[in-house]
């Protein structure tokens, strides 16, 4: 907000009408409720808002038990690229994503039943689909002493070295409706909603709309997005003052 020739109370129904749904809004609709006449303008302020989400998520590191996996999300490409796409994994179009969930397995002690509770997600654009991507990912977003489970990729080698566990199972039906089940969830709302709200979704910022994505699902049982996102947005002055 510092340095903004925008007005602070326009600022605010920015970020409460992004917080206001747990979709989302497009620039389109925000601008629309708004009454504001400049599209640009509204754009800019929503995407400095995510790159805002997504730093104050990158403090935290999940732990315990953590779900490791990989998505590809469609985004859009220039007109001229358009005839030159490939098909499939490796295609322009798409952009390797990892998902990681925090899972912890609980056991009923009357009725004996299991169930998987899900605490906090991670989603982070890969630069490319080698290892060392993967193996950066895990020790920016994964806490040291976690256990983590992923199928077996050779993407994932490397792993064990930056974690206390690294638990291996090969890809299959099960692995995917079980192990890996709260990754997959995550993967496919995120393409749902970002295919019913925004459309299309240029690559350059695929990594903004995925912060806005985790931002509210990982605080899904707050009462108020909207007060602690404003308390976000100033969080970093008081950090650099001290």
């Amino acid at each position: 907000m510092e340095n903004s020739n925008l007005a602070i109370r326009k600022w605010f129904l920015i970020i409460l009408f992004m917080t206001s749904t747990k979709k989302g809004m497009s620039a389109c609709e925000i601008k629309r409720q708004m009454g504001h006449s400049r599209y640009y303008t509204v754009l800019s302020v929503i995407q400095r808002i995510r790159d805002l989400m997504g730093k104050r998520d990158s403090q935290y590191q999940l732990n315990d038990m953590v779900k490791l996996d990989e998505g590809f999300f469609e985004t859009e490409v220039s007109g001229r690229v358009r005839s030159k796409l490939k098909r499939g994994k490796g295609s322009q179009r798409q952009e390797n994503v990892a998902v990681m969930a925090e899972s912890v397995p609980l056991e009923d002690l009357k009725t004996g039943k299991k169930n998987k509770s899900c605490r906090y997600f991670k989603m982070k654009v890969l630069d490319n689909h080698s290892g060392e991507a993967i193996t950066k990912v895990v020790q920016e977003s994964i806490d040291e002493k976690s256990i983590v489970f992923t199928d077996k990729s050779s993407s994932y080698i490397d792993i064990c070295k930056y974690v206390e566990v690294h638990l291996m199972e090969k890809s299959n039906a099960q692995v995917t409706k079980e192990t890996l089940r709260w990754v997959h969830i995550a993967i496919s709302n995120a393409k749902r909603t970002f295919l019913g709200v925004f459309h299309k979704i240029k690559g350059s910022n695929l990594q903004r709309y995925l912060n806005e994505f985790i931002y509210k699902l990982n605080r899904r049982y707050c009462k108020s997005i909207f007060e602690r996102l404003i308390v976000a947005s100033v969080f970093p002055y008081w950090y650099n003052n001290d």
